[in-house]
């Protein structure tokens, strides 16, 4: 019996000489598509193992290669229910599971940042409560594959799927059951989940904020995420915030601990300025590259890493 819940279809169209099957993924809420990448032809460093002796066992597999990032409310439920109907429907189109595992069973960071993930926003991984899996097709041609990471952040769940066709293969169109497809990026209105973050996780990335390269300057807005943070601030006048700056290992660490300061300084400024919140509420600081959530070794790691939390400092 399906949940009331949205449906996130795979339809996945077989080989000439074999029929069509559909895979149909119970996730609850509306999934949206947040993220689409689609490189042909490519190749893929799929895992078939745990992060061991300094490296991630893999096998390549070429062709089109889809990869794809859906966010999903995931209020309640946990990384392991989000991905138990995903395991089971794949196993029954006739995939083989090549690697089953979860946060330090995968390897934790040095798994996360060693596989092939979509960047921040699109794509979050909570390096302690994330699950993985690859599978390879059994009988089907050689090279097709899936993997499929789950994680969550407060009310938020978050799949990355990576589906590999081979050369005289017909790719697996990703779409939700009701067809319409939503994006994250088309004009941001839903209000992202400031609130239940800051309370369950005692910080918040506020991702959507914009700064001119090496400038504090923060853009005219308006920022869905300071909407948020103030509304939360203003429902609880007891809470107090600590707005910190970070940004990447570019430069001296003088350099980026000033301009990290300066750009958490202009967040807070403009919560006082245009949002109306006491500034006795907040205060302001910054780590320069001292406090990294990615590697700084691609630019992947580095946009990640530049970046303004608002941190909840006490409940007085």
């Amino acid at each position: 019996m399906r949940t009331a819940g949205a449906i996130l279809a795979l339809v996945l169209w077989m080989m000439p000489d074999e029929s069509s099957a559909a895979l149909e993924l119970d996730l609850p809420g509306k999934p949206t598509l947040s993220a689409e990448v689609i490189r042909n032809p490519d190749s893929y460093m799929l895992p078939v193992g745990p992060w061991t002796d300094g490296r991630i066992p893999t096998t390549q597999v070429s062709g089109r290669v889809l990869q794809q990032a859906w966010r999903l409310q995931a209020s309640g439920i946990t990384t392991g229910q989000i991905i138990a109907p995903l395991r089971k429907q794949v196993t029954d189109l006739g995939y083989e599971i090549l690697l089953d595992c979860s946060g330090r069973q995968c390897g934790g960071f040095d798994f996360r940042f060693e596989t092939r993930i979509l960047p921040a926003p699109d794509m979050f991984v909570d390096l302690f409560d994330y699950r993985f899996l690859a599978a390879r097709k059994r009988n089907g041609p050689k090279g097709e594959a899936i993997s499929i990471l789950v994680s969550r952040s407060a009310g938020t769940g978050y799949v990355q799927l990576i589906q590999v066709t081979p050369t005289g293969g017909t790719p697996v169109p990703t779409r939700p059951a009701d067809s319409e497809k939503e994006t994250a990026h088309s004009g941001v209105t839903e209000m992202p989940p400031v609130a239940e973050e800051i309370e369950s996780e005692g910080h918040v990335i506020l991702r959507d904020l914009e700064f001119e390269t090496g400038s504090a300057q923060l853009g005219p807005g308006p920022f869905p995420s300071l909407v948020a943070l103030a509304e939360y601030l203003r429902a609880n006048p007891s809470r107090r915030i600590a707005v910190v700056g970070h940004t990447d290992s570019t430069g001296t660490l003088e350099t980026n601990i000033s301009l990290s300061r300066q750009r958490a300084s202009e967040v807070m400024t403009r919560l006082v300025e245009k949002h109306g919140i006491p500034a006795g509420q907040l205060e302001s600081g910054g780590m320069g590259y001292l406090a990294p959530v990615a590697p700084n070794l691609t630019g992947a790691g580095r946009d990640a890493n530049r970046r303004v939390e608002a941190v909840l400092v006490n409940s007085e």
